[in-house]
């Protein structure tokens, strides 16, 4: 937790002190902070089985996505504050109604918290895969002390070159972080592993959205996962984008991407080598 006296869980770096009540960005305290935990079946298949993933929506975020299709969580302050046994309990209840894996959405800005509640349901025999389900921009120095507590880390690689990070999500030298961290997430668990049902045990799935005339740089996504990761990296190169939140205050992300856009990225990634690649 001494993360937060002066916070530096993430590359915001606001050195705000959470313990005694100051918010930076993320508008969050110490606290654990809740919108939803259910089992869900729309996330990938490898993480579904037949099961469902044991899906906990954290509140706020660390990016100020202007797009984002959840902002009413993200950044609009839905959901409660809970406590770290309520935590463990919610874990253990998705377990008991069949979930295959602890799916933790959006945990970043409330790393301490969550992983220390992590760390003890582990104790306790919770014996399901962890999954640190994020949004790429993460404190390579923080993803390390999570070395040994994550099973499969789930990043969303979303922008392959810095400026579109400043202009959309509002945060500066967003590729350099999440490659950073990347190479770490690799380090601690390695290409994603699956068991003999197809359901991922241990590794790294990589998530890009494809955003309209190739705003997100995704070509150069695909180059670093390839030349400083692995050709065989399991990547989602996603073609959900819609305009939402703020979207229209820019006229380049007023349209959904269309068919051959998100094709091009898959043929593309699909010409460099990758092997796992869904889209």
């Amino acid at each position: 937790m001494h993360y937060l006296e002066s916070c530096t869980v993430c590359p915001n770096f606001c050195t705000v002190n959470r313990l005694q009540g100051e918010k930076g960005k993320c508008e969050t305290g110490a606290g654990i902070v809740v919108a939803a935990a259910n089992l869900h079946f729309g996330e990938e298949r490898v993480l579904v089985g037949t099961g469902g993933s044991g899906t906990i929506f954290f509140s706020g975020c660390n990016l100020t996505c202007q797009f984002c299709q959840n902002a009413d969580i993200s950044q609009g302050g839905y959901g409660r504050e809970i406590s770290q046994s309520e935590l463990i309990r919610v874990m253990f209840q998705l377990k008991d109604r069949g979930a295959v894996n602890i799916n933790l959405v959006t945990p970043t800005h409330q790393g301490p918290q969550i992983m220390e509640a992590v760390r003890m349901a582990k104790k306790e025999g919770l014996g399901l895969p962890v999954v640190y389900n994020c949004g790429g921009y993460e404190n390579p120095g923080f993803i390390k002390e999570l070395d040994g507590l994550v099973d499969i880390y789930m990043p969303d690689f979303k922008y392959g070159c810095n400026e579109p990070g400043e202009r959309y999500s509002l945060v500066k030298k967003y590729t350099e972080y999440c490659e950073a961290s990347l190479i770490e997430m690799q380090r601690q668990v390695g290409t994603l592993t699956l068991d003999s049902r197809n359901i991922a045990r241990r590794g790294l799935l990589v998530r890009h959205l494809v955003l309209p005339d190739s705003t997100a740089c995704s070509k150069e996504v695909i180059d670093f996962l390839v030349e400083k990761i692995s050709p065989s990296t399991y990547i989602n190169i996603m073609g959900q984008y819609r305009p939402e939140y703020k979207a229209s205050h820019f006229p380049e992300l007023r349209r959904r991407p269309f068919r051959y856009e998100i094709e091009e990225v898959v043929m593309y990634a699909r010409k460099k080598g990758m092997t796992r690649v869904l889209g």
